[in-house]
């Protein structure tokens, strides 16, 4: 049967007919992938749990334990309530995943949670153990003690530790020894700027809840021995541990003095302190400050020294090796040796991460699983982040499971397609060009995973990190960390100078690769502060390339694409404001800061001029062409609007007239209202009557603000128009904040 013209037009199908089927399939192949991928699903756990832990720092108050809870059981009660179907599975598991790792950030909150001192107190009598010794450069020591007495403080509102600097060191002071001193102290200092480092945090988390210095040495009155009466079993075998670490050290210390032994006490007991800020900024512009922490490449070394020489011990017995599993025998070793250089090195959380990554893998040789693979990788971050939750907002972490997974990723990618290539013998010339190529394509992953963290942490970038590890990567690899196990197994019969005399020339050597590389030009960019969501955009991209095998991981990198497109969109302040008036800089004609700085305030000022991709010190700053001052105050203009600071009440009634930023100094009172008198607590009362009494200005920063809400960031629209950022807005009414939680 033949169709005319109008028949055809007929049986033409309804509009949009193609479209369903088209959407359908594409719909079913995007499931159909996700399904070929669920065996690599268990990566993702971390990543969703790291969210969860996430979210809940980033809070702006403390969730009650029963919210959270609650959104636990909604959770599990979705997950475990759907009907089916591949979106909705991974839909409902993200989501549990995501409560896990609040609940278990909510957990280890309570759990560490202690008293943490409200304000500053003057030279009071404080008394407790000695838990950690550290040296200062320049002479002194820092010391962490857990507290006994502090002044009069009742026990309920005494902090469990205070970490407190002495000047000069105190010779003989041990671990486990109980001190009395005077000392004036306060809380753990917050953000020197809105969203910087956090050190109250951090201090929290470590128990830590005031820090000072002593205005009176420390004095002995009870020595350790290791049994103290007031410690327990666990007390007295950490403070064992610890005057072990420092009698290794001072051994090592003995052998290599200088530099060089300061770099091999970090490298063997994990205390960096000894070494000078020169040295750290030498291996900190050649890409080499990893080598300087005790981390996974350490714990590797370490490891994987202990088990191809018990391997190898065992291989030389052949009714051993013939009739008994001696690599899993080895691999066992090898985990006990780990916790062993665990033990030594202190214990930190950097340390600790290692351990737990390096066990998961010989762990995983003992279940006859391959060591090398990403889930070891995840079950070691998902283990870091229920067990210390706080770790997800630490640099370190962050930069060394990134490292990780683009260098597991790559390997794993590269050992299906050169399988073929490593069947058959090779040549001398064919392992070592394999083994420098090793080492530059896993700087070159390595660099180009943690490059987008380094900026945003701290805002430099090092562009010949491939170089200086290419040269200081065998000598780290084959004869330091080597010789820092020999120095370790000998020393018990008095022969770590052997050992430690080959360590020696291995840390001389990366010492000069160091500063050589370092004083190249353009070795470091500074680079300024990006924003939190192009990091996030970034993050996502990279995990997408790393954890997912079709060709649409390829989308990652859109998302690395859009997150850099992203990294401009930061808005910098115009003015910033702190140390309670003392310090205030806005920027000048150039686009840099300048302004009114003061000598106690440099390293606040330092953290400002970082974040702001300022390779100047501190004490170069000055007031340029920003600000004209005087003894009565500062004048100054950002963006067509008068700045004025205020240093003496004579100025005030002509700054209240004509400045449109007004910031009061540390004993300026407004008129008819004592703004700088006022308690934090009355800072917003004292702001209102500081506003009515000088109504002229758009914004008035007071004493009093500054001092409750920290560092002021401001920033000027075009239009005039104001935004103000504190450093309170950024920490929130949590229990390491000091705002609003008494302890």
């Amino acid at each position: 049967m033949l169709l005319g013209a109008g028949d055809y037009e007929t049986q033409q199908p309804p509009a949009g007919a193609f479209r369903e089927p088209v959407r359908r399939w594409s719909v079913q192949r995007i499931s159909d992938g996700l399904e070929e991928e669920r065996a690599r699903w268990f990566y993702w756990v971390p990543v969703f749990v790291g969210c969860g832990t996430l979210l809940y720092f980033s809070l702006p108050v403390e969730p009650l334990g029963f919210v959270i809870a609650g959104f636990l059981a909604a959770a599990l009660g979705v997950r475990f309530g759907i009907a089916g179907g591949t979106f909705a599975e991974i839909a409902a598991s993200a989501l549990l995943c995501v409560a896990i790792g609040m609940a278990a950030a909510k957990v280890r909150t309570e759990i560490v949670r202690g008293p943490v001192l409200s304000g500053d107190i003057g030279s009071v009598e404080a008394a407790g153990f000695v838990e950690l010794i550290e040296a200062r450069e320049g002479g002194g020591v820092r010391l962490t003690v857990r507290v006994e007495k502090i002044g009069s403080i009742g026990p309920d509102d005494l902090p469990v530790r205070m970490r407190v600097t002495v000047r000069p060191a105190v010779e003989g002071l041990l671990p486990g020894d109980r001190i009395t001193m005077k000392a004036r102290l306060s809380p753990p200092p917050r953000p020197s700027v809105p969203g910087g480092y956090d050190f109250a945090r951090y201090a929290f988390f470590r128990g830590i809840g005031a820090v000072g210095y002593a205005t009176v040495p420390p004095v002995k009155t009870k020595v350790a021995t290791g049994q103290s009466g007031e410690a327990g079993i666990v007390e007295n075998a950490v403070l064992a541990v610890a005057r072990m670490r420092k009698h290794i050290g001072d051994r090592v210390k003995a052998a290599l003095p200088g530099q060089t032994g300061a770099i091999a006490n970090a490298l063997i007991t994990g205390d960096r302190s000894g070494i000078a800020e020169e040295t750290n900024k030498a291996y900190r512009a050649s890409g080499l400050f990893h080598i300087l922490s005790i981390s996974g490449l350490h714990m590797a070394i370490m490891g994987g020294s202990v088990f191809f020489a018990l391997r190898f011990m065992l291989a030389l017995f052949s009714s051993i090796a013939l009739n008994y599993p001696i690599k899993k025998w080895a691999a066992a070793g090898a985990i006990l040796g780990s916790l062993g250089y665990l033990m030594i090195s202190g214990g930190s959380f950097a340390t600790v991460r290692s351990f737990l990554m390096i066990a998961v893998m010989f762990a995983s040789i003992l279940a006859d699983r391959p060591a090398i693979a990403l889930r070891n990788v995840a079950l070691s971050a998902l283990l870091i982040l229920l067990l210390f939750p706080e770790s997800v907002v630490d640099p370190g972490f962050q930069m060394s499971f990134a490292a990780v997974v683009a260098l597991v990723s790559v390997y794993e990618a590269l050992a299906r397609r050169a399988a073929p290539w490593l069947d058959g013998p090779q040549s001398w010339m064919w392992r070592a060009a394999a083994f420098f190529g090793a080492i530059v394509g896993s700087t070159l992953v390595a660099s180009a995973a943690v490059a987008p963290l380094g900026v945003y942490h701290f805002h430099q970038s090092q562009h010949f990190a491939v170089l200086a590890n290419l040269i200081a990567g065998p000598i780290c690899n084959l004869i330091v960390m080597p010789a820092a196990l020999g120095a370790l197994v000998l020393m018990p019969f008095g022969g770590e100078g052997l050992a430690l005399a080959v360590m020696g020339p291995g840390l001389d050597a990366m010492g000069l690769v160091a500063v050589w590389v370092a004083g190249l030009k353009g070795a470091v960019s500074h680079v300024p502060a990006i924003p939190t969501f192009a990091l996030a955009a970034m993050a996502v991209g990279g995990l997408w390339l790393c954890l997912i095998r079709p060709r649409w991981r390829l989308l990652g990198i859109v998302a690395i694409a859009a997150g850099l497109a992203m990294t401009p969109l930061r808005s910098a302040p115009d003015l910033l404001v702190g140390d309670e008036g003392r310090l205030a800089v806005l920027r000048d004609a150039t686009g840099a800061f300048a302004g009114l700085t003061s000598r106690y305030s440099e390293y606040e000022l330092a953290q400002w001029l970082s974040r702001d991709g300022d390779k100047r010190e501190a004490k170069e700053v000055g007031l340029g062409g920003a600000m004209i001052c005087d003894e009565a105050g500062c004048t100054g203009h950002a963006k067509g609007l008068r700045v004025a600071i205020a240093r003496h009440a004579s100025a005030l009634r002509d700054d209240c007239r004509r400045a449109d930023i007004l910031v009061t100094g540390r004993s300026v009172p407004v008129p008819r209202v004592s703004a700088t008198a006022a308690e934090p607590a009355d800072a917003p009362t004292a702001m209102e009557a500081a506003r009515s009494a000088c109504p002229r200005p758009k914004l008035i920063i007071t004493r009093a603000a500054l001092q409750r809400f920290g560092t002021h960031s401001v920033s000027i629209a075009e239009d005039g128009g104001i935004a103000v950022e504190t450093v309170a807005d950024f920490q929130g009414v949590r229990p390491w904040s000091g705002i609003g939680f008494g302890k």
